[in-house]
């Protein structure tokens, strides 16, 4: 992820604020309940770069698959958790992790479900001089129980109701990746996986990170825009154009459904 160290921070001292601080990041949003957001989220994916519009995005789909939610934990969604401040819970990346799942379910040649984690309690952790400042600034004011970091890293409920068995569930171990130090790179070579779709949290961090790698390493990463967040709304727009112009085609969760049941 191509975040400054310090926005970890920045959301650890949000949070002590609780729901008061979410709703103040929390993106604008119209009148409606209902509506679509109007700052980030699918307001904020770009139009295809000219690269992606020569391919045919539907037959990419087709080939052997593998999805990836990255850090979509109660830490950031649920009230209490660490970067809850942040305000994901209202910024509708969770109903569109949902359907994309679900589509992808449905999809044969979907053959890898991966469930990665991403902790910010890192005292465990191998470490570089880098990492240890880094690491320590997300905790500073943090007084968290080893029972209340364990919630904190949890699975955010709406998305464990759909983990299934043979699904992979870890952490990172890298600062903005899962190709580095986890089981990832071997479960895509073994089940010959060719595309990675990937949502989650922050995409600007850690979906930008594993897109480069996933490109780096011969994948062809799509990134499904509405199903991710940066830190603040106001930042996603930018992030998806950084990563539709040079990484990985950038799609809505509705687009991921129409592409998929074109080849069904």
């Amino acid at each position: 992820m191509d975040v400054p160290g310090n926005s970890r921070r920045d959301v650890m001292v949000g949070a002590a604020v609780g729901l008061a601080a979410a709703a103040a990041s929390a993106m604008v949003m119209p009148s409606s309940a209902n509506a679509a957001p109007t700052v980030g989220g699918v307001a904020a994916i770009p139009e295809l770069a000219p690269q992606w519009k020569k391919l045919d995005l539907a037959q990419i789909l087709t080939l052997p698959a593998a999805y990836a939610s990255v850090s979509q934990s109660k830490s950031l969604y649920d009230p209490g958790g660490a970067q809850s401040a942040e305000g994901h819970r209202a910024r509708g990346s969770l109903p569109a992790t949902v359907k994309v799942v679900n589509a992808a379910r449905k999809a044969k040649n979907f053959v890898s479900f991966n469930w990665v984690g991403y902790t910010i309690f890192r005292e465990h952790y191998a470490q570089s001089a880098f990492d240890k400042v880094q690491y320590e600034t997300w905790v500073e004011g943090l007084n968290f129980s080893p029972e209340k970091k364990k919630w904190d890293d949890e699975l955010v409920g709406e998305l464990r109701s759909l983990v299934q068995p043979g699904d992979n569930e870890f952490n990172e171990m890298a600062l903005q990746t899962a190709f580095v130090g986890t089981q990832l790179p071997l479960e895509l070579a073994r089940k010959g996986v060719k595309v990675i779709v990937l949502t989650g949290i922050h995409l600007d961090w850690c979906i930008e990170g594993n897109a480069r790698l996933a490109r780096d390493n011969g994948y062809l990463p799509i990134v499904i825009g509405d199903a991710c967040g940066c830190q603040k709304p106001e930042q996603e727009a930018a992030a998806m154009e950084r990563i539709n112009n040079f990484f990985a085609p950038v799609i809505s969760a509705d687009t991921f459904v129409s592409l998929i049941n074109q080849k069904a």
